[in-house]
């Protein structure tokens, strides 16, 4: 049995050692690199079988992934090493949004520190169609679906939408469950945080964090792309506002 190849997670760790160390490599006998040997071992990721490989997240691994991140990082002059497109995805994110990596980085560590994303099930929709999981990890994607999902959290967020007296429509498209399927549809909406779980942190959720979407809406907001796997209610609704605007059908029937 080979190695596993990185996940995501993995690579958020890996990728914030070497941001860390000024994007340069680390070796084998660095502390750092000893941490997290041990800690890519306790991820919830992979199965007992490639735990029991020798070489599996070794330090000498750990040291050649640092080696894949700080070669291949734009401004290094010497020769890169060769790295899947995974690697290189995730220095295009550290290289465009350090500061929310890195944030990535701690959440995901003090996740398994607290014993949280251990026990974290898996959730149908922490992978997208492509097979890709958000450039954030799969363990943070699993935790935010987990949270959106509890039926008490979106019970509170539908109690406060009927108090303020507005229609429990989406937030983004306006999408109207009841008047698409009648009573069927009637106080059904999904929930989702508007601010990404490793940037709010392990703090209790406020109904104010959350948004009232439509499936589709909810799912494109954490539909991963290349360097981007969340994006806000309002980031959709400006993106959806754009791609109106390039269509040549919309653009002609607005002038008419």
């Amino acid at each position: 049995m080979r190695s596993p190849a990185w996940t995501e997670d993995e690579l958020v760790l890996a990728g914030a050692l070497v941001v860390k160390n000024s994007w340069r490599e680390l070796r084998t006998g660095d502390r750092e690199v000893e941490e997290l040997s041990e800690l890519l071992r306790a991820l919830p990721l992979h199965s007992p079988e490639a735990l029991r490989l020798p070489g599996f997240r070794s330090v000498d691994s750990v040291s050649r992934k640092t080696t894949d991140f700080a070669t291949n990082y734009p401004p290094y002059t010497g020769k890169p090493t060769r790295c899947g497109e995974p690697t290189r995805l995730m220095i295009k994110a550290f290289t465009e949004r350090e500061a929310e990596m890195l944030q990535a980085a701690q959440a995901i560590e003090d996740g398994i520190g607290s014993g949280e994303l251990q026990l974290l099930p898996r959730q149908p929709d922490e992978v997208d169609d492509t097979g890709s999981t958000a450039v954030e990890g799969r363990l943070l994607a699993r935790r935010a679906l987990v949270r959106e999902r509890d039926p008490k959290l979106r019970k509170l967020k539908i109690q406060q939408v009927r108090r303020f007296g507005l229609p429990l429509t989406c937030e983004v498209c306006d999408f109207d469950f009841a008047r698409v399927y009648g009573r069927l549809g009637e106080d059904y909406i999904e929930v989702h945080h508007v601010t990404p779980l490793h940037i709010s942190g392990t703090r209790e959720t406020k109904l104010d964090d959350l948004a009232c979407l439509c499936a589709n809406c909810h799912r494109m907001c954490h539909r991963s792309s290349p360097g981007e796997s969340w994006r806000t209610p309002d980031a959709l609704r400006a993106l959806i506002r754009r791609s109106a605007a390039d269509t040549p059908h919309a653009a002609s029937a607005s002038a008419s």
